[in-house]
């Protein structure tokens, strides 16, 4: 699975509050959560993500609560992966619940900037630096976990396993 866009960059720490902020909670349609999707941190997100564009983030990315909104807001705006130094365990398990790649990659959140475009082989563990010609790289996905981000998260995952 391979991905490419337009990276937003952000620092250590961001937390679910900021992702999608607690008053936006009374409707959990991804819809309407994307619609707010970071808005606390970077008020015109909303208005500058296109599809496929990646987010790229320091130490301890998704941190705070336990709900699964925040992962779910970034990935209805339109975000193909994020990569970061760090996850809050809570947000890894969360992303890879509902089918939003993430990687850690400590050289790739230092290194790549704001407004590059990157290219991501999610199979391979490769994140490539269009801009500045360079590579990163990432811990390969197990094949468990390819099958569950290829299925659109692990329930859609279950429902074909169903299916079959």
């Amino acid at each position: 699975m391979k991905f490419r866009g337009r990276v937003f960059k952000y620092g250590d720490n961001v937390d679910t509050d900021v992702i999608i902020p607690a008053r936006y909670l009374n409707n959990p349609e991804p819809e309407i959560l994307a619609q707010h999707c970071m808005e606390d941190i970077d008020k015109d997100f909303v208005k500058k993500v296109k599809k496929g564009d990646i987010i790229v983030a320091g130490r301890n990315f998704g941190s705070g609560s336990s709900r699964e909104h925040a992962p779910l807001s970034i990935k209805a705006a339109g975000v193909s992966c994020v990569i970061a130094e760090s996850f809050a365990r809570i947000f890894y398990r969360n992303a890879i619940n509902i089918g939003l790649p993430i990687l850690i990659s400590k050289e790739a959140s230092h290194n790549i900037q704001d407004g590059s475009e990157i290219e991501v082989d999610l199979d391979n563990g490769i994140i490539k630096d269009l801009k500045n010609k360079k590579e990163y790289y990432s811990e390969k996905y197990p094949k468990f976990l390819q099958e569950i981000i290829s299925s659109g998260g692990l329930i859609e995952k279950i429902k074909k396993e169903v299916a079959q």
